[in-house]
């Protein structure tokens, strides 16, 4: 056999569907990531949407209106706080600014000058920040022009002060919810911090069984040792829900042991204790055990559909190509959430993440902390159900004469296989 022979048979057998379909999903999947994080881009260059509530008829007042509607785009400007939170929700801003009547008064006689934010947050996602950075420099324009102006004149300030002359109290309209004292970045890391073991437990649990019960249907195959089995008097609906079970308690131990090293790791990061219960985010003992239940609805699921994919491999080296597909359902939901919210994605991105089981976990501890019981308990039941359909499918397959040969002909598809 010639040089060329080997070449082309080993590419003949290497460049199958099973492994182009993984390499184009991850080109997809970056090219999607590069028009992401390009629009991140032009929204910074955006103006923000704000109200401005300017009650200080003084010149430091006039100069923060100044640099305000440069700055800005002003979509109320007058003294109703009400009126002002009901136009920039319908805009879709971001904050009401107001600027208090003694503002300039304040400044003047060596008083910090404070200015009064409402902040209209929509998530706490990474995307759902832009809004509060565009604020904050905002602000800093701000300082800087009554500093510049304070600079130009002859008098006995406190240069701290004149360096500083503005401060802020801010507030946060989010999901019905007043928070004061705390700003949309602080909240989104306060709340990041609380919930970011539970995307990563959730990839974990779901690629380390996925990949047991997958692998274990390959090797069967393999082995011959699934003809034997599926010979024993012994329902099949046993052998898939030992299987399932098994791997289940498998994945949980690995999980375990990977988060109990994950979790000495991230201590050395922790810069301070930030103290959520002050704020009324904190949760109970029945919160953390439906977010428990929703991980394990979640990774019967995967379980499920490893076990559905894994009886089409033919043995272990082809059994790893079926892992992708679990791996890629428990890996776009960790990054996406990272840099969106829930309540402020797309109809169509929000509807994808929902249907993807794997997605609740991630959504169920910060749902909770804003007590949204019906959103996590319909993901839990979502996600048992989800697992139900996908065992109901492994039976009937398993009750096929064709689960040893993982393959499937014109004339006996999927769906007719199924509902024979």
């Amino acid at each position: 056999m010639s040089l060329k022979s080997i070449i082309k048979k080993e590419v003949k057998e290497l460049l199958t569907p099973e492994a182009i379909v993984p390499v184009m999903v991850i080109a997809i999947v970056f090219a999607a990531m590069g028009n992401f994080m390009g629009g991140i881009e032009d929204e910074l260059e955006e103006k923000p949407l704000i109200a401005l509530i300017n009650l200080d008829a003084g010149e430091h007042g006039r100069l923060v209106s100044t640099i305000l509607e440069e700055n800005a785009d002003i979509i109320y400007n007058g003294t109703d706080v009400d009126e002002a939170i009901k136009i920039v929700k319908e805009e879709g801003g971001s904050a009401i600014l107001e600027v208090p009547g003694d503002f300039s008064t304040n400044i003047e006689n060596n008083v910090t000058g404070t200015i009064n934010i409402v902040w209209i947050m929509k998530g706490v996602g990474v995307m759902d920040s832009i809004p509060s950075a565009k604020i904050d420099n905002l602000i800093q324009s701000i300082n800087l022009g009554i500093s510049a102006e304070l600079i130009q004149r002859e008098n006995d300030l406190d240069p701290v002060h004149v360096l500083y002359p503005t401060g802020r109290e801010e507030t946060i309209l989010f999901k019905d919810r007043e928070i004061e004292g705390v700003s949309p970045g602080t909240l989104s890391g306060m709340l990041s911090a609380q919930s970011v073991m539970v995307p990563i437990v959730t990839m974990i649990l779901i690629m380390m069984a996925g990949g047991i019960i997958i692998s274990s249907m390959g090797m069967e195959k393999e082995d011959k040792t699934l003809e034997t089995l599926l010979t024993l008097p012994v329902k099949r609906e046993s052998i898939v829900t030992g299987k399932v079970v098994g791997a289940a308690v498998i994945g949980l131990i690995m999980a375990g042991i990977y988060m109990l090293g994950f979790g000495y790791y991230m201590r050395s990061f922790r810069v301070g204790e930030v103290n959520l219960a002050e704020r009324g985010l904190a949760l109970g003992m029945l919160d953390y055990a439906l977010v428990g239940l929703s991980l394990f609805g979640a990774l019967l699921a995967g379980l499920a559909l490893s076990l559905v994919l894994g009886t089409y491999a033919e043995d272990y080296k082809s059994a790893q190509s079926y892992l992708f597909p679990v791996t890629a359902l428990a890996l776009i939901p960790m990054f996406v959430f990272m840099f969106m919210d829930l309540g402020s994605m797309p109809v169509a991105l929000r509807g994808a993440m929902l249907a993807i089981p794997f997605s609740h976990p991630i959504i169920a501890m910060r749902s909770l902390m804003f007590d949204d019981y019906l959103l996590v308990i319909g993901g839990i039941i979502y996600t048992f159900v989800f697992s139900g359909v996908m065992i109901f499918f492994a039976v009937r397959i398993f009750n096929s004469d064709r689960l040893i040969t993982g393959r499937m002909t014109k004339k006996d598809g999927l769906l007719e296989k199924l509902t024979k």
